[in-house]
C-alpha cells in the first residue's frame, strides 16, 4: 500500500519528490525525481521527516531508495542558488541562531533513519553525492550497485556536510580518511567504497532490488525484539570502553531473558 496521509499544509508526497510505500513491516521511501537525479530540495526534507512521524510502529525495516539510474545528485542546486526561503542568499541574511535552526530542520529529514526500533538500508545505485552521500550513510546499511559512486562533494561549494554525514563517516572508515573524503570531494567507487567499509555489500546493477529484499527478509527473520536490542549494542559503541561494553551487553541480555520468558515489567 502507499501511505500519502501527509500533514495539512505540506507539500504533496509526488511533488516533493518523496514516495512512501508500505509492505507489512517493510517501508520503502523512494526519492523520485529521476529527471534531476532525484537532487533534494527543502520539501524533499520536509516530506522525509513526515515520513518518521507517519511510520507505524510495526515497522522493522525501512528501505531508501533512488527512481531511474541514481541515488541523489546530492543538493538541487537550482533552488540552493534560488530565491527561495531556504536558499543560501536567504539563510545568509538570517541570523547565526536563526541559520542552524533552520538547519536543523533539514537534518532532522536524516537523523530519523538512526532511530534504534528500526533497521535501515540504502539501495544505491548511479551516483550519491553530498546530501545523497549523507542520506546514505545516515542508513544503518548500505547495498550498493557495482555503478556506484559516493562523492561528499560539499567542498567545491565552499560548505560543509551539514546533514549528520561526518560522524558516520569518521566510524566506518576512520577520521582520516574521512577527512580526505570531505576536503577533496573525490568520487568513490563501488569497489573502493566495499573495501574501506563504507558498503555494507556490492552487487550487479540488475541484482539490487532483489539483494535489498533478500537483506530486509534476512533481518524479519530475526525476533522482533532482539534486533533492536543488537542495533542498540553499537551505537555509541565508539565511544565505550571494553567494561562498558561488556555492561550495555549483559544489560541487553538481561532484557531479552525478561521478555522471553514472560517477567519483564
Amino acid at each position: 500500500m502507499t501511505a500519502d496521509n501527509a500533514e495539512p499544509g505540506a507539500v504533496p508526497a509526488d511533488e516533493a519528490g518523496v514516495r512512501f510505500d508500505l509492505d507489512g513491516p517493510v517501508a520503502t521511501v523512494t526519492l523520485c525525481r529521476p529527471e534531476v537525479l532525484n537532487a533534494q530540495t527543502p520539501a524533499l526534507w520536509a516530506e522525509l521527516a513526515n515520513i518518521s512521524r507517519k511510520l507505524p510502529g510495526d515497522v522493522r525495516v525501512v528501505i531508501v531508495r533512488g527512481e531511474g539510474r541514481a541515488f541523489s545528485a546530492g543538493l538541487d542546486l537550482s533552488v540552493a542558488r534560488g530565491d527561495g526561503d531556504s536558499s543560501l542568499t536567504r539563510l545568509a541574511h538570517l541570523s547565526p541562531q536563526e541559520c542552524a535552526d533552520r538547519i536543523a530542520g533539514f537534518q532532522s529529514a536524516f537523523t530519523w533513519l538512526r532511530n534504534p526500533s528500526i533497521v535501515t538500508i540504502a539501495a544505491v545505485q548511479g551516483h550519491a553525492i553530498g546530501a545523497g552521500f549523507q542520506l546514505a550513510l545516515n542508513c544503518d546499511m548500505r547495498v550498493l550497485a557495482d555503478d556506484a559512486r559516493f562523492s561528499m562533494a560539499e567542498v567545491t561549494l565552499g560548505l560543509v556536510p551539514d546533514l549528520g554525514g561526518t560522524k558516520r563517516l569518521a566510524e566506518l572508515v576512520g577520521p582520516s580518511r574521512a577527512l580526505e573524503i570531505c576536503v577533496t570531494g573525490r568520487r568513490i567507487p563501488a569497489e573502493e567504497a566495499e573495501r574501506i567499509g563504507l558498503a555494507t555489500a556490492v552487487v550487479p546493477v540488475s541484482d539490487l532490488a532483489d539483494s535489498v529484499n533478500d537483506l530486509a527478509a534476512a533481518i524479519l527473520a530475526a525476533p522482533d525484539g532482539a534486533v533492536p536490542e543488537i542495533k542498540g549494542l553499537f551505537a555509541g559503541i565508539g565511544q565505550r570502553s571494553y567494561a562498558d561494553q561488556d555492561r550495555v551487553e549483559r544489560e541487553a541480555q538481561t532484557r531479552r531473558i525478561r521478555d522471553l520468558l514472560g517477567t519483564g515489567e
